[in-house]
């Protein structure tokens, strides 16, 4: 059975950049867009892990991070911080709001697949 992995990111190339090195290692990529509709996309695709943009507008990666882990339908549900921002303090804040793994920007394909690996 193929992993599903949920890539929220409003980037789409991101999306796609990100969905093509998955699906070539045997996961079932799903792309979303819009960070307002992650809850939703969840309850309908049942992913084993989450790949997260933080900088995003109308909803960060921090607060959907923050609002996945505070709801008991979803917090079992790893989620791995993809960005740019990779000072100390962004990874720490990530953690803060519940991120269980931080791949930085621009990252290799054995960085990204080793962390949904490590989850997924």
């Amino acid at each position: 059975m193929h992993k599903k992995v949920l890539i929220v990111d409003d980037s789409p190339a991101e999306v796609k950049l990100i969905h093509g090195l998955l699906e070539k290692e045997g996961y079932w990529p799903v792309g979303l867009n819009d960070p307002k509709r992650v809850e939703e996309a969840i309850a309908l695709e049942h992913p084993s892990v989450i790949l997260l943009d933080i900088v995003m507008p109308g909803r960060n990666g921090y607060q959907v991070c923050r609002d996945l882990k505070g709801n008991a339908e979803f917090n079992s549900i790893p989620v791995i911080m993809v960005t740019t921002k990779d000072s100390v303090s962004d990874k720490f804040w990530g953690q803060q709001q519940g991120a269980d793994g931080y791949v930085t920007k621009p990252f290799t394909r054995e960085e990204l697949i080793r962390a949904v690996r490590r989850f997924a």
